[in-house]
Formats: C-alpha cells, structure tokens, sequence
C-alpha cells in the first residue's frame, strides 16, 4: 500500500523512524511529511496567520521526506494538496507513532498526532493514529537522549512498530474513502510481539488544573495530570485496555457527532 506518515512529535523522533521501518519491511511505499519541531496538544490548529515552509530533505528515512515548519495538520494538508503525485494517492494516512498515550476524550480532542490523522480524513482518506504508553520517568529519558529509545524503551517500541505494521493494511481495507473515520491505536508499555487487540470506546476523564497558579511574571506554565477517569465499567475503555496490557484499537466515527 502507499501511505502518508506524519506525526506530531516532529521529524526526528525515533518513534517515528521506528514506525517508518517497519512499514518499509513489508514493502509498502512511504512519502513522510512531518513537522519540523514537536508540536504535542496542538489539536488541529493551522498556521493561518503567518508562511509555512515544506523542505524536502533527508533523514536516513529511505523514502521521500519533507519537513514542515507548522502543526501536523499543516504538514497533511500541504502534502495532499502539493507534494504528493496526484496521479496515485495514497491509501492512508498514519499519524504517529506519539511519545505518550492518546487515550480518552480529553487526550484524543487535544491530541496533534490524532489531527494528524483526521486531517486524512478531511481529505477523504483512511486515517490511522498511533500512540504508545509510556511512565513519566521513560518520558524524561527519552527526551533527555533526543528523542532516542534506550535499551529499555527498544523492545518496546519495535514490537509496536511491528504491530503497526500488521494493523495498518487491515484498518485501511476496512474504511472508505469519505468515511469520516480515524482509527485510534493506543500501545501499552510494555509491548511484545504477543500483545492483544481489544476494541474500545474513548474513556471519560476530565482534566481540571492543567496550568500552575500564576507566577511572580504574571505567568501559568502546563503541568501535565492524567486527570479523573469517570468512565462505567462497561463497554471498555481505551485506558483500561492499555493499562491491563493490551492494545487499544477506538473507532473515531465523526459522522456520529451530527444529528
């Protein structure tokens, strides 16, 4: 297949490489379009009041690549609409795979790697979000060492790369085009090869004080909470399924926000 990948943690997350490799190892044709620094909880902002750049560059990817200096519906956008041959469109957009988990409504509305992916959708095409879990302290270290996994985090990822991979063909033959639809995998931590799906519905979390009280500048500055989840037992949920150590794979049907 001929996919779109895109993320929004930036061009030189190791998440993404991974991802990107193992879609190359089952033959598929890749175009990587990704934004040039991170751009996390952006949602699907655009950059309408000032130029965004699309450079065309190489980062060992072994595909054509171009890095965008705005948000990563920036990034879809223009590649659908100016750097992709218009001759052969692509199957599906894949966004991710995301530093962190985008799990429940709160996360999922906020999430730049999910706009990613809905910014496919708007274009009539299949869209795919990818997400992996990870704790606090791993985060940091990731962070730390450039956006690298370490001999820790590796396994882990690649065998959700892996996963993505496998899942990426099968979700796209099951969506039309013009569906309106963005599937949203979340990976636990850890992941393995033996890993189970489990379909899921988005968690209800809410998130109250993400910002500090103000500083002596007059500032507030994010905290990161992973908020309340006030979600039923039943049907499961996409935290619940990660958190018992499976992957979570939520349909994201926005046809079913009208009325």
């Amino acid at each position: 297949m001929r996919f779109l990948v895109t993320n929004d943690d930036g061009i030189e997350s190791g998440f993404l490489h991974e991802l990107v490799r193992a879609l190359l190892a089952q033959q598929h044709e890749l175009f990587v379009v990704a934004p040039k620094k991170e751009q996390s909880w952006i949602g699907a902002a655009k950059s309408r009041n000032r130029p965004v750049h699309a450079t065309a560059a190489d980062h060992g990817l072994g595909c054509p690549t171009w890095v965008v200096d705005g948000t990563p519906s920036d990034a879809v956008n223009i590649a659908v609409g100016h750097l992709l041959p218009a001759s052969q469109p692509v199957d599906a957009v894949i966004s991710g795979i995301n530093v962190g988990l985008n799990a429940s409504l709160a996360f999922i509305i906020a999430s730049g790697t999910v706009a990613g992916a809905w910014e496919g959708a708007l274009h009539g095409i299949p869209a795919i979000a990818l997400s992996q879990d990870l704790t606090v302290e791993l985060y940091d270290k990731f962070k730390a060492a450039g956006n690298q996994a370490d001999a820790v985090l590796e396994p882990t990822i690649r065998a959700s790369a892996a996963h993505a991979a496998r899942l990426a063909p099968e979700l796209t033959r099951q969506m039309e085009r013009c569906s309106f639809t963005v599937h949203n995998v979340n990976f636990p931590l850890p992941c393995s090869a033996g890993s189970e799906v489990r379909h899921t519905v988005p968690a209800r979390v809410v998130v109250p004080g993400l910002f500090t009280p103000a500083d002596d500048d007059g500032t507030h500055r994010l905290v990161y909470r992973q908020g309340e989840d006030l979600s039923p037992k039943e049907p499961l949920t996409d935290r619940a399924a990660v958190a018992a150590g499976y992957i979570s794979h939520t349909v994201l049907d926005y046809r079913k926000l009208g009325f």
